[in-house]
Formats: C-alpha cells, structure tokens, sequence
C-alpha cells in the first residue's frame, strides 16, 4: 500500500472518528465564549463542520495542515472558515477546546451507563489516547501562548493561559467525579486526588514517540489501575443519610 493511499486512509478514519464524537453531549460553553450572540442554524452547521475536519486533519496530517483542505473536507469556502477563525491558531484553539469538552463529557456519560470501576478505566484509557494524540495542537497553542505573553508583557507561563486553564480544571473535575464514584463502590483506594491521577496519566502519553506506543500506554494505563485498586476497601460505603448507589448517581448527574 502507497503512503499516499495510507494517509487518505487514516484522514478517513480520523474524519470518521471526529464525526463520531460530535454526535456526543457538549458541555456549554467555556465562559470566555459565553455572552456571545448565538449563530445562524447554518452558520452554527458550518461551524461544527469546521471543527470536526479540523479535528480529522490534524490528528491525520498534524496542525499544519492546509487550511483549504480542512474547509474542503468541511464543506464549506476558505472565506467561511476565516470568517469563524482569523488565524490558525484560533482553530487549533477551538478543536483543542471542543475534544476536552468532549473528553470530559464523557466521564459523566461513563458513570451513567457503566459501573463506577469500569467507567473509571475506561476513561483512562480514552485520555491516554487523546492526549497523545493532541500533543501536537498543545505544542502550538503554547508556543502562541508564549509569544503572546511576550508581546503583551504579561508574563503568563503558557500553561496558565486561559485555555489550559480551562481544560485543567474540567479534566481534573471529571476524574474528580470518578474517582469518587468508585471510591464509594470500594473499587479503588481513597488516598489518590486528580491531579495525581491526571499527572500520572499525562506522564504515560509521553511514550507516544515509540512504534508500539498504544500498547506500552495500554500496559501502563492497566498497572495504573492496579494501583488504585490496591488498598481499597472492596466494600461500598454508603453515606450518611443515603445508600452508595444514591451517592454514585449523585456523582454522575
């Protein structure tokens, strides 16, 4: 098989992922964007297009990608995608924000439909793929970051800007939320917060470099579970006041 025919395979497997992903529940808006005046129907379509081949091509052919074939791919005149993103990096911005959002969402969609201990690996795992994945769109969007704090002479370090803010604090509340959840089945010891297990998450994504890297992290993300397991009660605790199913509802609402 040519590398040619490889690449359009893989853009159509990622295009086919990102539409996937779309159809899922989308948090609100992230307060920056909130206060906005809403979209047209078609404009909002167009829009959503937009990210969802942006997102297929820089997972496809990394972020620097033509932009006249992202808006191909969506559908839509290079002048639409300008309209809704002025430059490269506001895209990769809002692709890079929509996954999070999308990624987090999914927890709570997790702990509906799967046990607490299930849900929690699982989440895991899809973390561990999304971040190595995106690791590329991160090294851009601190790279602008960084010189936008230079221009500006705020001296904001690129991991505090508003975006990696904002997507610090919905990964560390959806593992939150899970990890409560299977603490309260007994399916994983109470001592571990989500920093520790995000830090200890993003720390596997770093072995996307080597050629059997989906296997080494699939490894890693299992003996990161067997850690939590360790020391847990096995037992559910059920709060004051309430049953343990009624607290894991809770978490999951």
């Amino acid at each position: 098989m040519s590398a040619t025919v490889r690449a359009s395979d893989e853009a159509d497997a990622a295009l086919q992922t990102a539409a996937a992903l779309q159809t899922a529940a989308v948090p609100p808006l992230p307060p920056c964007a909130q206060g906005q005046k809403p979209m047209r129907a078609d404009a909002k379509r167009n829009y959503d297009q937009l990210l969802v081949a942006a997102s297929a091509a820089f997972q496809a052919s990394g972020v620097e990608t033509s932009l006249e074939e992202i808006a191909r791919q969506a559908g839509v005149g290079i002048g639409t995608l300008y309209r809704h993103f002025p430059t490269r990096n506001a895209l990769i911005e809002s692709v890079y924000r929509r996954e999070v959002e999308l990624m987090c969402a999914r927890a709570d969609e997790l702990l509906r439909t799967e046990p607490a201990e299930a849900a929690l690996s699982e989440w895991m795992s899809g973390f561990v793929r999304h971040v190595a994945k995106k690791r590329g769109m991160a090294t851009a969007l601190k790279a602008a970051a960084a010189e936008a704090a230079e221009a500006s002479g705020s001296g904001v370090a690129p991991a505090d800007s508003e975006l990696f803010t904002y997507s610090r604090g919905l990964m560390y509340g959806a593992a939150d939320r899970l990890l409560a959840a299977a603490v309260a089945d007994g399916a994983v010891r109470a001592d571990v917060d989500s920093q520790d297990l995000v830090r200890a998450m993003s720390g596997i994504c770093l072995a996307n470099d080597q050629p059997d890297w989906q296997d080494q992290a699939a490894r890693l993300v299992n003996l990161l579970m067997d850690g939590l397991r360790f020391g847990a009660t096995g037992v559910p605790v059920a709060p004051a006041g309430g049953s343990a199913d009624a607290a894991v509802n809770a978490e999951s609402r």
